[in-house]
């Protein structure tokens, strides 16, 4: 058996793409019921009985001990590391000896306790705002409270099954009364395109009606193209969920492919009425008489609204010169409480909100630029922050 188990050991290694699989130099006799991938194989060289996984196949064949195959297994498992209480870190007394007044109030247990919770943060990654979720708390007090022997925590399917479906039947009865207005008083559509914090393209829609708004859905629309036809199919089935009696319109922005899909859901359902976003086409009005583009169309309005297109820039410039230097923008903080917005382009009248908010900061930006620091540091772009003082 030593021979044989050398030789298969060297066949083991080979690198060739003949080789074929250990199982293959066993016979399986029957699989275990209730183990997985056990099974009670015959080996072909040794004519030996045994039973276990590939990797026992494995271990038997090239003739690895079962202690070393154990120890191995052991080892590969996670080690769990000791508490810093258990570790007798920040401790000064010896571990195991407390004062009848710790004993009493449980202070050692309780701190036990708050480094096992600690750890689960450390361990998962969590985020630390966490901490300030009232349910995380509500729970603990709970438990503290309610005597549970033997509570287990629900597992990873629990969570993502059971407790899910429970807690989406809980949301779907507490929003029953804001449904049960839809077939009196109609509801509205909303719906908008934007990107997730992954950049992952999605489309949501909302109802809204007399007695607030009601968050419906959001599509996933990576790899789709969004033109009228796939964007009309997605408001036909929210309109076909609520119900195509009790909705009066459909509202979108102003963009070619939207008000083609509207005009399509106008064709297949006549009471239904496609709305543009009045903010949104308010926005586009703003920036088209900004616009140098339009000079020759407005003139007038150009002529007479120009300045606002020019103080954004220079409003713009300030901006980005504050937020693109660190130690500008560590000076700035030491001005003004509030800080600078970066305001997207596709937000409504995103222009004056700029503007709005740099007029609430004058005096902290008029304090900063003739500062002792201001002049320390502007050595590193001179001109620039000569232009912006």
């Amino acid at each position: 058996m030593a021979s044989s188990s050398q030789e298969q050991e060297t066949q083991g290694s080979s690198t060739s793409i003949d080789q074929p699989p250990l199982w293959d130099y066993v016979t399986k006799l029957e699989k275990l019921a209730g183990a997985g991938g056990y099974w009670k194989f015959k080996c072909n060289l040794c004519s030996e009985t045994r039973q276990g996984s590939y990797s026992r196949v494995r271990a038997h064949l090239l003739g690895i001990k079962e202690d070393a195959y154990e120890k191995k297994k052991t080892e590969s498992q996670a080690k769990e590391v000791q508490l810093p209480c258990e570790a007798g870190v920040g401790f000064k007394k010896r571990k195991g000896i407390s004062t009848p007044i710790e004993r009493a109030f449980g202070v050692e247990i309780r701190d036990q306790l708050d480094q096992e919770i600690a750890r689960i943060f450390y361990t998962g990654g969590l985020p630390f705002n966490l901490a300030r979720n009232p349910h995380y708390v509500r729970a603990f007090q709970f438990a503290a409270n309610n005597k549970i022997d033997g509570y287990v925590p629900p597992g990873y399917n629990k969570l993502r099954t059971t407790l899910l479906q429970k807690e989406k039947d809980n949301v779907h009865k507490l929003l029953e009364p804001l449904r049960s207005t839809w077939k009196e008083k109609g509801v509205t559509i909303v719906s908008d395109g934007w990107s997730d914090p992954t950049r992952k393209p999605l489309i949501n829609f909302m109802a809204t009606s007399g007695n607030g708004p009601l968050f419906l859905k959001a599509v996933n629309c990576f790899g789709e193209v969004k033109d009228r036809f796939f964007i009309a199919e997605l408001m036909k089935e929210v309109i076909n969920e609520i119900g195509h009696e009790n909705v009066v319109q459909i509202i979108t922005d102003n963009a070619a492919n939207c008000k083609a899909a509207g005009e399509i859901i106008e064709s297949q359902f006549p009471h239904i009425y496609w709305t543009p976003c009045v903010v949104h086409t308010l926005h586009l009005a703003l920036k088209n008489t900004c616009s140098p583009r339009n000079v020759e169309a407005n003139e007038l309005t150009y002529e007479q609204c120009s300045w606002i297109k020019e103080v954004h820039e220079e409003a713009f410039v300030i901006k980005n010169f504050i937020m693109n230097h660190n130690m500008r923008l560590s000076i700035f903080t030491k001005f003004t409480l509030l800080r600078l917005l970066s305001v997207a382009d596709t937000r409504f009248a995103s222009i004056i909100v700029m503007l709005k908010r740099l007029k609430l900061i004058k005096r902290g930006l008029q304090a900063m630029v003739i500062s002792e620091e201001w002049y320390s540091y502007r050595l590193d772009d001179t001109e620039k922050a000569n232009s912006v003082k």
